[in-house]
C-alpha cells in the first residue's frame, strides 16, 4: 500500500489517520465503558469535601477538623474507584497500543535509522513517536470534547 512506504508525505498521512482512528476507537471506547453520571457523582462528592476541609483548615476550628477527617478514608476509596473506572479502558488497550508502536517502528526504520515521517520548515524531519503523539493529542482533545469526555464536562461550572 502506498501509505505504509516511508517516504515523508505518505508516511505523514498514514500516521495522521492512524491517530485520528485509535483516538476514535479509544474514546469511543471510554464512553461506551465509563459510567459518566457516577464518575460526575464521585467528583463533586470529592470536590465538596475538599471545600469543608480547606474550610475548617483555615477557620482553625479542630472539632470540624476532626469531622471532616473522618470522611478522609472514605474520599480515598473514591477516589480509587474512579481511577480503576477510567484505567477500563487503558487495560483493554495496552497490548494492542504495544503491537501497534512495535510495527510502527519496525516499518519506519530504513538501514537501521529512523526515518522522519513528518517534516516542518523550521523544525524539520520529525520522528514518528512524535508526530504520532503531536497527531493524537490533538485529535484527543478534539474527540473529546465533541464526545463530553473531558474532565468536567457536561457540568454546570
Amino acid at each position: 500500500m502506498w501509505l505504509l512506504e516511508p517516504t515523508i508525505p505518505n508516511s505523514t498521512i498514514f500516521v495522521f489517520l492512524l491517530a485520528l482512528l485509535l483516538t476514535l476507537i479509544t474514546s469511543l471506547a471510554n464512553r461506551l465503558l465509563t459510567n459518566r453520571e457516577q464518575l460526575k457523582s464521585w467528583r463533586k462528592e470529592i470536590s465538596d469535601w475538599q471545600k469543608e476541609f480547606n474550610e475548617a483548615r483555615k477557620s482553625g476550628d479542630k472539632k470540624q477538623l476532626e469531622k471532616v477527617m473522618r470522611r478522609q478514608k472514605q474520599v480515598m476509596q473514591i477516589q480509587s474507584k474512579m481511577f480503576t473506572q477510567q484505567m477500563k479502558v487503558s487495560l483493554i488497550f495496552i497490548i494492542p497500543f504495544f503491537l501497534i508502536w512495535t510495527w510502527l517502528n519496525g516499518l519506519y526504520v530504513v538501514d537501521g535509522n529512523l526515518v522522519a515521517v513528518a517534516y516542518f520548515p523550521g523544525v524539520g524531519g520529525i520522528p514518528v513517536f512524535y508526530w504520532y503523539l503531536l497527531c493524537s493529542l490533538s485529535f484527543g482533545a478534539l474527540i473529546s470534547r465533541l464526545l463530553g469526555l473531558g474532565i468536567g464536562m457536561g457540568e454546570e461550572q
